[in-house]
């Protein structure tokens, strides 16, 4: 068996490393011809995840035909503002594996997978959940979701499987993939909170809150509500706002510290920037409530002061929990 993890980012490096720590020939294709070239020689991602030594069974490469070339099938680990430009210029796989989390917002909500099986004509499994590419590429305890067909989905959980990596199966691939996405827009709000230094009753009430809003939002979309207390809404939405790894709760203190949108990006793709536009259309346009990501919106994207959204929050009219 091969496979090809699309993306040298951390995430994607970490997904090829733990591949090919098993013994699976994995090809870890670089978008940048000097990066896959400093990853052949380097065998290490010093750009992304520093330290971290690549298995003998992973081999770079720049070249989309040699990466896709007899593998059984792909995994999709690029931003997701990057995806539809980077399916655009490789050849297809026989099935994917997106690893990828946000949303999209045209005509309706739209999520990663959604769009792979939409541009490719292929099925597509989710794998999601509470995974810092920095402790799974360090062989530390981790769980994970696979949703998606059940046999696709089972053949995933066979793969990935290992001592330090477990996956669990689900039918709910939307409902999956909506929480992988806006718990990246929770995770800037509890951003906000650590940067306003407003404690831990603060955080607290606006995570249990953010889980009804997401809950709400999941729903009204398609999931199942379970899916929203299991690891790839809860146990997700907990790594990624306590985390001193998460990119999207620093962009979040940051934001409130005065470090503008763009020069947050040029540090890194936060994907609650983009998951927030999507949330926030989508909820106007359905007349649905989401008070959390509207604040979030309002201050990244409109420039709205940060407490003057937290006192809105607060001023909310009362009612019951």
């Amino acid at each position: 068996m091969r496979v090809a993890v699309l993306g040298a980012g951390a995430w994607g490096t970490a997904l090829a490393v733990l591949l090919a720590s098993k013994g699976v020939p994995t090809r870890l294709w670089a978008r940048r011809k000097a990066q896959a070239e400093a990853l052949k020689a380097m065998r290490e991602n010093r750009d992304y995840l520093p330290g971290v030594a690549l298995p003998a069974y992973l081999y770079p490469t720049h070249d989309p035909e040699e990466a896709l070339e007899g593998v059984e099938f792909a995994v999709v680990a690029v931003p997701s503002k990057a995806l539809r430009e980077t399916l655009a210029i490789l050849p297809p796989a026989p099935w994917y594996v997106s690893a990828t989390k946000g949303l999209y917002y045209e005509e309706g909500v739209q999520t990663p997978a959604e769009v792979v099986e939409a541009l490719t004509g292929r099925p597509a499994v989710v794998l999601s959940g509470p995974n810092h590419a920095e402790e799974v590429a360090r062989f530390l305890p981790t769980a994970s979701v696979a949703a998606g067909p059940e046999d696709l989905a089972r053949r995933v959980q066979a793969l990935f499987s290992g001592p330090t990596f477990r996956v669990y199966t689900s039918r709910d691939r939307r409902g999956v993939e909506l929480g992988g996405a806006v718990k990246n827009v929770l995770a800037l709000a509890a951003g906000m909170v650590d940067g306003l230094r407003l404690g831990d009753n603060a955080k607290a009430a606006l995570l249990t809150r953010g889980l009804k809003e997401m809950v709400r939002f999941g729903t009204a979309l398609g999931g199942e509500e379970a899916t929203f207390y299991g690891l790839a809404g809860l146990g997700d939405l907990l790594a990624t706002a306590y985390s001193l790894h998460s990119r999207n709760r620093m962009a979040g203190e940051n934001l409130v510290r005065g470090v503008d949108r763009e020069a947050l990006e040029a540090q890194g793709v936060v994907e609650g920037l983009y998951a927030v536009r999507a949330m926030v259309a989508w909820g106007r346009a359905q007349g649905v409530e989401l008070p959390i990501a509207e604040a979030v919106h309002r201050v990244a994207h409109e420039g709205l002061d940060p407490l003057t959204a937290l006192k809105a929050l607060m001023a909310r009219e009362p009612k019951e929990e």
